[in-house]
């Protein structure tokens, strides 16, 4: 059995103590002897430590907790490093989600302008970071949780550090479908395709047979609810897609609702104020009730199947962001895809994927070439690659808008470009 050093870096997120849960929950799969949380904030990072700590403690665990600032003693001699970054913090992502609003397009941290400016403000810190973890652990692998997962997955690769992408859309699914069928999540797999919150569940397969129409057919309502996408919609493309295909489907729809609702950003602001204040009580040793509302859901326990099979060579399949390789081949190669994967000490190979429709196939490539802009303007910077990216992106598409954001988005995020 192996043993493991995990380093986290972004560990003063208030979100690591769900990680903690699920490194606690799952020791036998993964036998962590030291997580090492690394975070430029002391405040933050000495709160979350303490109540990863004493969660481990009161688990029985009997890994070591080290709270850092200094990358390097961070990551030397971790044998995988966890990327959670937010560059700028709730404030920033406040900004993404509100500005697109006033040209009347979605505001959201992952797509569209707001997760172009995320991009643009991220990408350059996590190669930096990279850098970092490829001189002081060479060996280890990068599993990357920071949004926008495929742009900044594509910018570790093209580096050519050691880098798989993450999300937990995936796994969601695969628990939300088993718990309508009454089974074990290990007991289905997923038909699921696209780019990273770009997919579709195409599929679900329980001991080879395809069981989604029945899945739409029983549960129909409830998938469609979770979602907030008609139902008829289901229905008629017999596909399951990810909640983020609502700002697509439903664009003018989402842009009014938010023009009246608080911002996630904002949400997330106060319950982060509510989570740091329980990390302080010392008598906290249990995930707060709070974190579910967090986001991010079984993020855990999917770090913890990638980076086991990673480290042990399992030859398992999981839906993980990794290179194209002609896996879709209406993609370019070095294209980032989201699809189901065989996992192994050499990294992630894609299984073959059935042909695409034209459908999800047009968006696919739309919105993969909008990526491949928006990598192009993180890393040389400039307004008219941003305004180009904007123009590629299906979300915005007309240039007087793309002008406007574009004037938007630099001046909003002056303080982080370094152009």
């Amino acid at each position: 059995m192996f043993r493991v050093k995990l380093a986290v870096v972004g560990g003063g997120s208030t979100y690591t103590p769900e990680l903690i849960d699920g490194f606690a929950r799952l020791r036998d799969e993964l036998p962590l002897t030291e997580i090492a949380l690394v975070d430029p904030d002391a405040s933050r990072l000495e709160l979350v430590a303490g109540v990863s700590r004493r969660m481990l403690a009161r688990a029985g665990h009997q890994a070591k907790v080290v709270a850092t600032a200094d990358v390097r003693q961070g990551v030397e001699g971790a044998q995988a490093v966890l990327f959670q970054l937010r560059v700028g913090g709730q404030a920033a992502r406040n900004v993404d989600e509100t500005f697109p609003l006033a040209c009347g397009c979605v505001g959201q941290e992952t797509t569209g302008a707001g997760g172009l400016a995320k991009a643009l403000r991220t990408v350059p810190l996590v190669l930096d970071l990279a850098a970092q973890v490829r001189e002081h652990a060479p060996e280890a692998w990068i599993v990357d949780f920071t949004n926008p997962v495929g742009i900044v997955t594509r910018a570790l690769l093209d580096a050519g550090h050691r880098a798989i992408g993450l999300c937990n859309v995936a796994i969601g699914f695969q628990r939300r479908f088993a718990g309508h069928l009454g089974l074990a999540p290990e007991q289905l797999q997923l038909g699921h395709v696209g780019l990273n919150h770009l997919t579709w569940e195409r599929a679900a397969y329980v001991n080879g047979e395809n069981v989604l129409p029945k899945l739409i057919a029983e549960h129909g309502r409830a998938i469609a609810d979770d979602l907030h996408l008609p139902l008829e919609l289901i229905e008629r493309l017999q596909v399951v897609p990810s909640y983020y295909l609502r700002y697509f489907y439903a664009h003018d729809l989402v842009v009014e609702e938010q023009k009246t609702l608080p911002s996630r950003a904002a949400e997330v602001a106060a319950l982060e104020e509510q989570l740091l204040k329980l990390y302080a009580d010392p008598g906290v040793d249990t995930k707060p009730e709070q974190l579910s509302k967090r986001g991010g859901a079984f993020y855990s326990e999917a770090a913890v199947a990638l980076i086991a099979s990673l480290l042990g060579d399992r030859g398992d399949v999981q839906v993980v962001n990794t290179r194209n390789n002609g896996t879709l081949p209406f993609l370019a190669d070095d294209a980032v895809i989201e699809v189901p994967s065989k996992i192994t000490k050499a990294g992630a190979a894609p299984l073959p994927v059935e042909p695409v429709e034209p459908l999800y196939a047009g968006l696919i490539a739309g919105v993969s070439a909008y990526e491949e802009l928006a990598l192009q303007a993180a890393l040389y910077g400039g307004a008219d690659r941003v305004r180009n990216a904007l123009l590629a992106h299906p979300l915005v598409g007309q240039e007087a808008i793309a002008a406007e954001l574009t004037t938007l988005l630099l001046e909003k995020n002056s303080g982080y470009l370094s152009w």
